[in-house]
């Protein structure tokens, strides 16, 4: 039986389409956590800012009139070999009163790992009503082989949430920062090392 040249050609050039498909979104996956810290840093993008999002809080007054539904999602990136789940997978809160929850996370592997949160919020216009004023989403979260944490969240709804909102969701996906973290922490040892900074000062 043959083989027609043009539908295997057709096929192997489709092949390495989906190639380069699954190749960037793999890429674009660890460069996500990177990307997030720099635009949040600037902007204070959802919630990040915790300075700002706590000098926000202050100025609201609750509305005990009005209850909204804020619902907790967790999830894993990269297959990793963890546990995560929020406490408490929903709650009805006040806008304008602080609240607590938490987020549980379990190393499940037999090595130390670094990993780091990326919160997301929907629908999208409830994103700047939405205010972390502590959050382990904040900075690398540093896990010993099997180790488990019980990571606080700390947050707030803005009593400017449009009225037609009536809940929101607070999602986060957990990534493996591990050799990005090892790679930075070996950068900043050889910057202060004595060779490093005698040389710097010659």
């Amino acid at each position: 039986m043959s083989t027609n040249p043009v539908a295997a050609k057709n096929n192997v050039s489709l092949l390495v389409k989906l190639g380069l498909v699954v190749a960037g979104m793999f890429g674009f996956g660890y460069a996500m956590v990177p990307i997030y810290n720099v635009l949040c840093d600037i902007t204070g993008l959802n919630g990040k800012n915790s300075d700002l999002a706590t000098q926000t809080v202050k100025s609201y007054e609750v509305d005990e009139s009005r209850t909204v539904k804020v619902e907790f999602l967790a999830n894993l990136n990269q297959g990793l070999d963890w546990e995560f789940r929020p406490e408490t997978y929903s709650m009805q809160v006040h806008p304008g009163k602080l609240y607590t929850t938490h987020y549980m996370a379990v190393n499940k592997t037999s090595g130390n790992m670094v990993g780091q949160a990326i919160p997301s919020i929907a629908p999208a216009e409830a994103a700047s009503h939405f205010h972390k004023t502590e959050c382990f989403c904040f900075s690398n979260q540093i896990f010993s082989a099997g180790e488990s944490k019980e990571m606080p969240v700390v947050f707030v709804v803005d009593p400017g949430l449009p009225d037609r909102v009536d809940t929101v969701s607070l999602s986060y996906t957990f990534f493996d920062i591990s050799n990005d973290a090892r790679a930075q922490s070996q950068q900043e040892e050889a910057i202060n090392s004595p060779r490093f900074v005698a040389g710097r000062e010659d």
